[in-house]
C-alpha cells in the first residue's frame, strides 16, 4: 500500500482522453468525473432500472453493509441549499481529499479518503472545476448510520505539492489510475473488522458484499491469482469486464461497477490500468 501511496508524488501533465493533446482544467475535469473516477457511480440515486434521471450527482444513494454502516451518499451538485453551491473552491477540495465539510465536521465512508488524499493537485482541480458546471439539482439525503469506530481525521492537512505519476511510466500511471483516481483497490480489497480496507495483506482479493437496487453483489478478485483472480484472463477480457461488464465466461456483472463511466476510460489509460492489475500479487479471496 504505501508503495501505491508513494507513486503520487511524481510529475503530471494534463492529456487529452487520447494522450495526444492538452486539455483544459475543465475538459479534463469532465473526462475524470465521467469516466475512471465515475463520482456518479456513488453520487447519483439509482433505481431498479439504472441512474434516477434528471438526478445526476445529486446524492442519495444507499451504502449499506450491516454490522458496518448504512450510508447515503451526498449531493454534489451547484445547489445552493442541498448541495456545494456555497462552497469555495478551496472547501470543496479538502472535502475531496481530506474528508472535512466547510463546517469542520468530517464526512464518513464510504468515500475512500486514503486514497483520494493522493489525487493530483492538477487533476483536484480540474475535478472541482468541472462540478461547478454540472446541472444544480434540490435534492436531500437520507442522514447515514454507522456501526463502527470512526476517525477523528484522514490525516493531517495536506500542505505540499501532489502529483502524479508520468503517462511514460505505466506501471505507477496504472497504479494512479487503480487507487487515488479510480479507487478500484478500494471496493476490491476486503474489509477488516475496523471497517479499514485490508491493503497490506489482501490487496485486489476481493470478497466485498454490495447491496443495492441491483440485489447483492460481491467484488470480483482482481490479482494475478491464476484460479481466483485476472491470472489467465487476456488483456481483452479485462477490458471487456471493466468497460462492458462481461466477466471472462461471457457472464453479466452485477454493479456498482460502474460500467457506464468505464467504458469512456481511454485507450492509454486502459493500457494503464491493465497492466497495473496485472502487477498484483496473486491473493486469494478470502
Amino acid at each position: 500500500m504505501k508503495t501505491i501511496l508513494a507513486i503520487a508524488s511524481v510529475a503530471a501533465v494534463l492529456t487529452s482522453a487520447n494522450g495526444a493533446a492538452a486539455q483544459t482544467p475543465l475538459e479534463r475535469g469532465k473526462y475524470l468525473v465521467e469516466s475512471v473516477v465515475g463520482c456518479g457511480n456513488c453520487h447519483t440515486p439509482q433505481g431498479p432500472n439504472g441512474p434516477i434521471q434528471g438526478k445526476a450527482l445529486a446524492g442519495g444513494l444507499e451504502f449499506d453493509h450491516p454490522g458496518f454502516f448504512k450510508a447515503y451518499s451526498t449531493n454534489i451538485t451547484p445547489d445552493r441549499d442541498t448541495g456545494i453551491g456555497k462552497w469555495t473552491d478551496a472547501e470543496l477540495k479538502v472535502a475531496i481529499r481530506e474528508g472535512k465539510r466547510p463546517d469542520g465536521t468530517l464526512i464518513r465512508p464510504p468515500m475512500p479518503f486514503e486514497l483520494y488524499r493522493n489525487i493530483a493537485d492538477a487533476d483536484l482541480d480540474a475535478i472541482v472545476a468541472y462540478l461547478h458546471t454540472v446541472p444544480a439539482v434540490k435534492n436531500v439525503a437520507p442522514k447515514s448510520k454507522y456501526e463502527i469506530p470512526l476517525p477523528r481525521s484522514y490525516g493531517p492537512p495536506i500542505t505540499k505539492p501532489v502529483t502524479a505519476p508520468p503517462r511514460s511510466d505505466k506501471l505507477a500511471y496504472g497504479a494512479y489510475l487503480a487507487g487515488p483516481l479510480g479507487h478500484c483497490i478500494e471496493c476490491h480489497t476486503p474489509l477488516a473488522a475496523n471497517g479499514r480496507s485490508e491493503f497490506d495483506t489482501l490487496l485486489g482479493a476481493g470478497g466485498r458484499q454490495f447491496q443495492g437496487p441491483f440485489g447483492v453483489s460481491v467484488s470480483k478478485n482482481i490479482t494475478s491469482d491464476p484460479v481466483e483472480g485476472l491470472g489467465k484472463w487476456t488483456d481483452a477480457e479485462i477490458e471487456r469486464a471493466i468497460r462492458k461488464g462481461i466477466d471472462k465466461n461471457g457472464d453479466a456483472l452485477k454493479p456498482p461497477m460502474g460500467f457506464a463511466y468505464y467504458d469512456k476510460i481511454s485507450a492509454d489509460d486502459m493500457a494503464a490500468l491493465i497492466a497495473y492489475l496485472r502487477s498484483l500479487p496473486p491473493r486469494k479471496t478470502p
